[in-house]
């Protein structure tokens, strides 16, 4: 089953790509786009909610959004359609790590995606490519909210324990690659449980209605594996922080 397929699925009633409520991601979208911000760029937009968001809420916003997921973009495009912002909307079937914009973005976001990049720092190495002068990055990163257990590295996935750090340790490396943070948001327990029950209730709600789909039978196993090296292994252990930067000295010229 194509994994792009399995996160619409499981994304089904959870459009943000994160463990954010709505009014958080509210709040963020409002500490990124000053009124002066024209143009945003997302690497790594899924089916677009971040952009929808800022697009619908700001008439004078511009975005580009820049994704592998063919009919991810199709449904961004179809959203954006029915909302009247389409207009306002690029979208590009392409690699973020070889995107090229004509001219830097006011805005750069990259929120739970950065594993496109092979990590946090490659991250804002690819950001800062595309930002202008005095603009704003807005990044979404995981973090050990203590010392991973063998349980949680494998309900992860059998990931390392050097894959991610503390977060007084990830923001001190986001500081010593250039940045400042100047505001940042660490989803709560209930943003963190209420992800993980929409994306594995999603994905198990579309196998029992397609019981005859081909793949219907891997949806459900991928649920099941999903939910329970969640609960029994990294539910305690797995955080996740939404932070919005500016450059520290800010010399960089986008583009």
């Amino acid at each position: 089953m194509d994994r792009h397929l399995i996160s619409r699925i499981a994304h089904t009633d959870h459009p943000i790509a994160a463990p954010l409520f709505d009014e958080s991601v509210q709040r963020l979208l409002d500490r990124l786009l000053g009124a002066d911000t024209r143009r945003v760029l997302d690497l790594g937009c899924g089916e677009g909610a971040w952009l929808l968001r800022a697009l619908t809420a700001r008439p004078k916003l511009h975005a580009v959004g820049v994704d592998l997921d063919t009919r991810g973009l199709a449904q961004a495009h179809q959203a954006a359609t029915a909302l009247g912002v389409a207009q306002r909307l690029g979208l590009h079937h392409q690699d973020a790590r070889e995107f090229s914009g004509p001219q830097p973005f006011d805005a750069v976001l990259c929120v739970g995606a950065t594993h496109a990049f092979d990590g946090l720092l490659p991250t804002l190495t690819a950001i800062d490519r595309h930002l202008a002068p005095g603009g704003l990055a807005l990044v979404g990163e995981a973090f050990w909210q203590q010392e991973p257990t063998e349980a949680a590295l494998a309900g992860l996935g059998g990931m390392a324990a050097t894959d991610y750090d503390d977060l007084a340790t990830t923001v001190d490396k986001v500081v010593a690659a250039g940045w400042t943070p100047v505001y940042g948001y660490v989803s709560s327990r209930p943003e963190l449980d209420d992800y993980e029950f929409c994306w594995t209730g999603s994905l198990a709600a579309w196998a029992l209605d397609h019981p005859d789909d081909p793949d219907s039978a891997q949806a459900a196993a991928v649920a099941a594996e999903h939910r329970a090296g969640w609960l029994v292994g990294y539910r305690d252990t797995f955080g996740f922080v939404t932070l919005v930067l500016r450059r520290t000295a800010d010399t960089g010229t986008g583009g």
